[in-house]
């Protein structure tokens, strides 16, 4: 009923609509070809320079041969002299997964995003593992959950789980203390915190587990009669934020670390942008993403092994990382074989291990044609399936089968558009999603209540009703169930998200003889080479999904080929293939564990046995002001009945001979001090006197060698100094033609684990992060540090720092974190922010002594709230640093003598 001149109008603003998006579309794909081209010209210039590095004639063998191996680009090799795992060797192994709901039984796999298939792995994992010859006792760590609405059993400390039996192991299966769930409480007691929100307390996390850790391997040992602590073979952290947990563990113990990422934030990153729906800074607010990629890339530095289920995810996913480069790892791995010098470079070794699944639900009712062997009554039938079959007018049709989380990347929407729009398939099988368990869609968090209703809503358009079910509930009991329907009614199962890490439910299917429809993208490619079981297509092309499955369901021959090749391969995905793959690498490691246990009485350290300690980690402050704090926190412990039973430690950025130098200036003595941190947390000295009285003693400090031997780890030495001078070279303050160099090495304040630079002119010094990123690309596993207000950088290895140094204290001299205070300034040297979480109390003092925080000392991508949680009890500021706020500030945390 409109003009024409209406209609015109319209049409044209349409058309102008429709050119500006399409121009908006054209300016996202150049600014992300713009970025990618950066990022990529940014890492290969640094490692073009690695390559150079190296003399020419030692690449012969890696241009030749070696160049094809994967075994030298990844160290996946299981060729040679494996060391065997046997029923006497007793191994402690320790699993981390932080979020979720974890349980042994009735897994509530689908209540939310974090208890999916991760979850199911880690556990089924920890019970295979523990059934194994050789395997003492396996510990799955994770949260302690007491919010309301869970079950008690998230708040159980301990779960034993029942151990998986393997026919082929039975007769090497040796003594076993079997596989725990060990719950640790961290963050908000009363709270179940999601994956994104858990970041803040993951210190905490690390200490209580270390304490558990700790006590378990000196019960192990007396348990074994080993005559010392059985310390874990290995630590092995699933997903980012266990990454950093296990990275931290790892450090304090000195024992190998192992990492499995699950699902990478770069990757995820990289799809998210490719959608165009959120900003960088959108995507980092709702994912936490830049906290997620740092993790990964300090499991990268820390690990000795990073386990990945395809080729796919290390040459397309972890290649992302600055941390790793595959043409980079081949050469680095050629040059160990060969014993030649990787000039202080190391890469952790890539090893492919597919997820394993538990064949204990495996059916057995049907013959490889698909037919019944014998019908059950229908009284047998399990209750899902009748939960299932209410969905359908006709329920005999062939069952299209998907399980998926209502997630948009999981593609759902697109598989009921290829149902809804294609007529024949319509007509030949029923649709079945299985998308968690749900009470109310309202009720939902909203990406996935958008994506439930979105299917709501095409159901009713296509009106597919009779046709598709959608359960609101299921056991994760009766998962094998629902396979087993499809089987009977001779269905698919497809799995089409845009993009699969890995796929456990093409397993799970393969498993119960069920053909396939998979996405093309990731690992499914691989699983489909081993299996051959289905076909793969495209998931962005709905007809492509709807002329597959109507293929499959409609040749019977097909069907059937595809079903048999599944069950008569599937035997290379099963659990105890997995173990043993996973144990052999495990048993290549080399021996690494705490140096302590045999020289525990050489050393005599004044901090054993203190009740509490005082650690003063404020730094970039003159020396006025540190002399005066240190005075004021040992009178503050004074006149609160303190001083007897504390322990003094100051942690600093100092050498011990300016430490010396600084406190004798002052008029106090060094033995006021019952350990010194040092060197940023490379060094760690225990003061004492020499002589018979007071006028001819003399201060020495002990060198604690047994926390050199745990920061050694992957340390560059000679290698990596020789590179920091060159790139200090390249770094000048320009004036017209004039070039200045404004780092110069400092060899008086450097020492064997402490490369000390000289900084003339801070405002010309890159950003700490940029540095950071520079040595990972040269695979240099290191720390760098800012300190003294920028005006010197410290390198140190990857596992030292004053917060690692202070939980080593604690374990050699065992000490209770809970009944340490820190003592921090408001800003500092760049490592200062690391000493703000754990299990210790914090004292921030505040006021104008603090030097300005600069850009130069940001190490981090992201917010500090994103990573410290501020509003902690442990944590309160202070005005100052005067002896009565400090009295205030002990009795807010509740330290007083006892």
């Amino acid at each position: 009923m409109r003009s024409p001149q209406e209609k015109n109008t319209r049409l044209e603003n349409m058309t102008w609509r429709i050119w500006n998006l399409a121009r908006k579309k054209k300016e996202l794909e150049k600014e992300e070809a713009n970025r990618l081209l950066k990022r990529r010209l940014e890492t290969e210039r640094p490692r073009v320079e690695t390559t150079s590095d190296m003399s020419e004639d030692l690449f012969e063998g890696e241009k030749g041969e070696d160049a094809g191996d994967p075994s030298v680009a990844y160290g996946d090799s299981t060729t040679g002299n494996t060391p065997r795992i046997s029923s006497v060797d007793k191994l402690y192994i320790v699993l981390i997964s932080l979020h979720g709901l974890v349980r042994g039984e009735n897994m509530e796999l689908g209540r939310d995003s974090d208890t999916g298939g991760q979850v199911k792995y880690v556990v089924e994992l920890a019970k295979a593992l523990s059934s194994c010859p050789g395997v003492y006792r396996v510990d799955l760590f994770t949260r302690q959950i007491l919010a309301p609405n869970f079950d008690r059993s998230y708040g159980e400390p301990v779960e034993p789980l029942a151990s998986t039996s393997f026919k082929n192991f039975k007769q090497e299966r040796g003594e076993n203390s079997g596989a725990y769930i060990i719950r640790i409480p961290f963050g908000p007691k009363d709270k179940y915190l999601a994956k994104e929100h858990l970041w803040p307390f993951i210190q905490e996390f690390v200490d209580g587990a270390l304490s558990h850790i700790v006590k378990m391997s000196r019960a192990i040992g007396e348990e074994i009669s080993c005559g010392h602590p059985a310390w874990p073979a290995v630590i092995h952290g699933h997903y980012a934020s266990a990454g950093v947990a296990a990275a931290l563990l790892s450090g304090a113990l000195n024992v190998p670390m192992v990492f499995t990422g699950h699902f990478l934030g770069k990757d995820k990153l990289e799809e998210l942008l490719k959608q165009g729906r959120q900003t960088r800074e959108q995507i980092n607010m709702t994912y936490k993403i830049m906290c997620r990629i740092e993790a990964e890339e300090l499991a990268l530095d820390a690990s000795e092994i990073v386990i990945a289920s395809t080729r796919q995810e290390i040459e397309e996913q972890w290649n992302l990382y600055d941390g790793f480069e595959v043409i980079l790892a081949r050469k680095l791995r050629a040059r160990v074989k060969r014993g030649a010098n990787c000039y202080g470079r190391y890469m952790p070794r890539m090893v492919i291990i597919p997820p394993g699944v538990e064949f204990g639900h495996m059916i057995h009712d049907f013959d490889m044609d698909g037919e019944e062997d014998g019908p059950s009554p229908a009284s047998e039938d399990p209750s899902i399936w009748s939960e299932i079959m209410r969905f359908f007018t006709n329920p005999r049709k062939p069952m299209i089968l998907a399980v998926a989380r209502p997630y948009p990347e999981k593609n759902i929407t697109t598989l009921v558009k290829a149902f809804g729009e294609c007529r024949p398939l319509r007509e030949l099988a029923n649709l079945t999603l299985i998308m968690g368990n749900r009470e109310a869609i309202s009720k939902m968090h909203n990406m996935s209540a958008a994506v439930l209703t979105s299917v709501l809503t095409l159901i009713d358009e296509y009106d597919l009703y009779g046709q598709v079910a959608y359960p609101k509930r299921h056991k994760h009991s009766e998962v094998p169930d629902i396979y087993r329907l499809a089987v009977r009614t001779k269905g698919a199962f497809v799995n089409v998200p845009y993009f699969e890490q890995f796929g456990v439910t093409l397993i799970e299917a393969a498993m119960h003889g069920l053909p396939v429809i998979a996405t093309k993208n990731g690992a499914p490619v691989e699983i489909h080479q081993v299996l051959d079981n289905g076909l793969l297509v495209d998931p962005h092309d709905q007809h492509a999904i709807a002329d597959a499955l109507y293929k499959l369901l409609s040749e019977k021959q097909l069907w059937s080929k595809c079903r048999e090749n599944g069950l008569k391969n599937i035997h290379q995905f099963s659990w105890p293939e997995h173990c043993k793959n996973y144990l052999s690498r495990i048993s290549t490691l080399g021996p690494r564990h705490p140096a302590f246990a045999s020289n525990e009485d050489r050393i005599k350290a004044p901090i054993k046995g203190r009740k509490h300690v005082t650690v003063i980690a404020v730094d970039s402050v003159s020396k006025e002001d540190l002399i005066r704090i240190v005075r004021n926190s040992i009178e503050a412990a004074r006149k609160e009945n303190l001083s007897g039973s504390t322990g003094f430690v100051l942690s600093t950025s100092l050498t011990i001979g300016e430490i010396h130098s600084l406190l004798m200036s002052a008029g106090m003595l060094p033995t006021d001090f019952h350990a010194f941190i040092c060197n940023s947390g490379s060094d760690l000295y225990y003061p004492s006197c020499t002589g018979d009285t007071p006028s001819n003693s003399r201060v020495t400090f002990a060198l604690d060698r047994s926390y050199q031997s745990h920061i050694e780890y992957h340390w560059g030495g000679e290698g990596l100094r020789k590179y920091l001078v060159k790139w200090a070279s390249s770094v000048v303050e320009r004036r017209g033609r004039i070039e200045k160099q404004v780092i110069f090495e400092d060899p008086e304040h450097s020492s064997t684990y402490c490369l000390a630079f000289k900084v003339v002119n801070p405002n010309h010094l890159p950003p700490l992060k940029e540095l950071q990123k520079l040595m990972r690309i040269q695979s240099l596993r290191c720390h760098a540090l800012y300190n003294h207000g920028a005006t010197r950088l410290s390198v140190i290895p990857i596992h030292a720092s004053r917060s690692k140094a202070l939980r080593y204290l604690s374990v050699r001299w065992g000490i209770e974190l809970q009944n340490v205070v820190v003592l921090v300034g408001e800003t500092g040297d760049s490592d200062y922010e690391e000493l703000f979480g754990g299990l210790h109390k914090t004292v921030i003092l505040k006021g104008e002594f603090n030097t300005s925080a600069n850009r130069i000392h940001s190490v981090r991508r992201y917010p500090l709230q994103d990573v410290v949680a501020l509003d902690s009890p442990n944590i309160i500021g202070i005005e100052g640093y005067g002896t009565d706020d400090m009295r205030s500030a002990l009795k807010q945390l509740d330290i007083r003598a006892q």
